[in-house]
């Protein structure tokens, strides 16, 4: 079996840089569009969740938008959802009841590359109904993002910071997104040409992205991950590299600030320590960890 991560691995250090950009939320204008429009339609019709649709969409949103769990892989964000609704009295009295999904826990469990690809293997080695259910679901959703999201451009800013990047750094696309999703997407609109490789899902977890494509090859305080989720950071972090959050709501103000101030910060090697611990403090004050529901 070939090696996913080889076209990382194998990655040369030609700047004494590196930069990883998340791609869905950070980079596009992209997350509303494909949780709203995509993710969540595609929740309520395969689970056949019609009579809990207003609490499944809530419940949704707040995992995938709204909370620290913003940007988590798509599987692990369905189970939240519901469990989130198994523990939402008005679902419940609205007819909801949490499906048996113990084979998808056990898969999450077991399996670090959370994609279609390892998904499929394992439906087509146990051909379980709820990992087929699941999978069908999941390529449901490609889909509909195939079909519907078209024509929305990086976030303001973005495309000069990314001409201001690939004159310092070697910079990479760190994403869970599927790979030609990806792939479409930054050639879209023209800007794959300023990174040296795009990463997605099937090249493994974030983490695996940041170790392969910079581990060793460059000092910590040289590497900086660019993420809107705290899944983003968590990977810096396990990788000792430095973050730069982009806050959901305020991405444009995000991508100024970086481009006017925070990136000379990191070239010069003053982002370490109280600069980046305030940027922090502030992206996570976007981001709750208790349902709005809950705090009526």
């Amino acid at each position: 079996m070939s090696d996913p991560a080889a076209q990382l691995k194998a990655l040369k250090k030609t700047k004494d840089f590196f930069i990883g950009i998340d791609s869905d939320g950070c980079a596009f204008d992209s997350m509303e569009i494909k949780h709203k429009e995509c993710f969540i339609p595609n929740i309520i019709n395969s689970w056949d969740l019609q009579a809990v649709s207003r609490f499944v969409r809530q419940a949704a949103e707040f995992v995938n938008l709204y909370s620290q769990w913003r940007g988590c892989n798509r599987f692990p964000a369905l189970v939240m959802v519901f469990d989130l609704l198994a523990d939402w009295p008005e679902a419940i009295e609205r007819g909801y009841k949490p499906p048996a999904i113990d084979a998808l826990r056990q898969w999450m469990k077991e399996e670090t590359k959370l994609g279609n690809p390892t998904l499929t293997a394992k439906v087509n080695q146990t051909h379980d109904p709820v990992l087929t259910k699941t999978l069908e679901w999941s390529k449901a959703v490609n889909k509909s993002i195939d079909n519907l999201v078209h024509g929305v451009p990086p976030f303001p800013h973005v495309r000069p910071c990314l001409e201001k990047f690939q004159q310092v750094a070697d910079v990479v696309v760190v994403s869970a997104t599927p790979g030609d999703a990806l792939e479409r997407e930054w050639a879209e609109h023209d800007i794959a040409r300023y990174v040296a490789l795009i990463c997605g899902q099937e090249m493994g977890s974030k983490d695996e992205h940041l170790k392969f494509g910079a581990g060793g090859k460059y000092p910590a305080n040289h590497v900086l991950m660019i993420g809107d989720a705290p899944g983003d950071m968590k990977s810096a972090k396990n990788n000792k590299a430095l973050f730069y959050p982009i806050n959901p709501g305020d991405e444009d103000k995000s991508w100024k600030y970086l481009y006017d101030v925070a990136l000379d910060k990191f070239l010069k090697g003053q982002y370490a320590g109280d600069f980046e611990k305030g940027l922090i403090d502030k992206f996570m004050s976007y981001l709750p960890s208790v349902p709005p529901w809950k705090k009526k």
